[in-house]
């Protein structure tokens, strides 16, 4: 693999960002280590990757978030889709919940309630 500006992983899997905007992942598959279901989404344009114990969450160039891996950990934040179409300029992850800022200021977060993806 070449080209690599970024790696960042779960307890099971990597994620890393090419210098051309495009993420490739590998690992055990129920940690995040296959993202081949939203493959289209992270072929271009990927600015940042940050990973919790079981999912990855990705920001894009129009400030959109992606995410996938272990769906109660964060890996689905369909919950939240509306709030991460645009917008967000940095994503954090702990144990098993990602919290998004915006540019407005305000903060998103999913994932597991009992670390905070319920706010």
């Amino acid at each position: 693999m070449e080209g690599v500006v970024q790696v960042c992983g779960t307890v099971g899997a990597f994620a890393a960002i090419k210098a051309n905007g495009s993420v490739v992942t590998w690992g055990d598959a129920a940690f995040g280590g296959n993202s081949s279901a939203i493959a289209p989404l992270l072929s271009e344009g990927v600015d940042q990757v940050c990973a919790n114990n079981g999912a990855f969450a990705a920001i894009k160039a129009n400030g959109s978030v992606v995410t996938w891996g272990d769906a109660d950990w964060g890996g689905n934040s369909s919950v939240v889709a509306q709030l991460l179409t645009e917008g967000v300029v940095h994503v954090y992850g702990n144990n098993g919940a990602f919290a998004a800022i915006k540019a407005n200021g305000s903060v998103v977060t999913w994932g597991s309630a009992a670390f905070g993806g319920n706010s």
